[in-house]
């Protein structure tokens, strides 16, 4: 895969904002552990390898172990992860599929016993902001860095 341009190069005044909306959602109050866990699923869901390994990294440098980030695709059979964690994850996966899922009542209603509306808006607005990037790093073919070079079995 070869990278299509370099958006901070092309459009730093764009990417500065983009970067500056995103750092802020960050500081808004939801859990960092939470916060990657959801950058991670849309990743994953939205096939951004550069997404994935950068907040796979950081979820781990929040304490989040190896297995419950390894087993994020499976979060619904898993039971590592708590209630709070099922209804963030189930509304991340309603809004990055929105043409085809519509945000379903049930999964609006299913954020309630566990977040504040005001907690709903944050997440709400962190799941797009991921999606945004995801279709940044999509659309450009921004690669991640390789940090352990695969080695072909002789």
């Amino acid at each position: 895969m070869k990278p299509r341009m370099n958006a901070f190069a092309v459009a730093p005044d764009a990417m500065k904002l983009t970067l500056d909306y995103g750092q802020k959602l960050l500081e808004l109050g939801l859990e960092k552990s939470l916060q990657e866990l959801v950058k991670i699923r849309a990743s994953q869901l939205n096939g951004c390898a550069f997404c994935i390994h950068m907040h796979s990294r950081d979820a781990r440098a929040h304490g989040e172990t190896e297995e419950r980030i390894y087993l994020l695709d499976g979060w619904r059979e898993s039971p590592l992860y708590t209630e709070r964690e099922r209804a963030a994850l189930a509304w991340t996966e309603a809004l990055t599929h929105v043409s085809q899922t519509h945000a379903s009542d049930e999964d609006y209603a299913a954020l309630a016993p566990h977040f504040s509306e005001q907690e709903i808006v944050h997440l709400t607005l962190l799941i797009g902001m991921i999606n945004t990037w995801n279709r940044i790093s999509v659309g450009f073919r921004s690669i991640h860095p390789v940090t352990t070079p695969r080695t072909e079995a002789a």
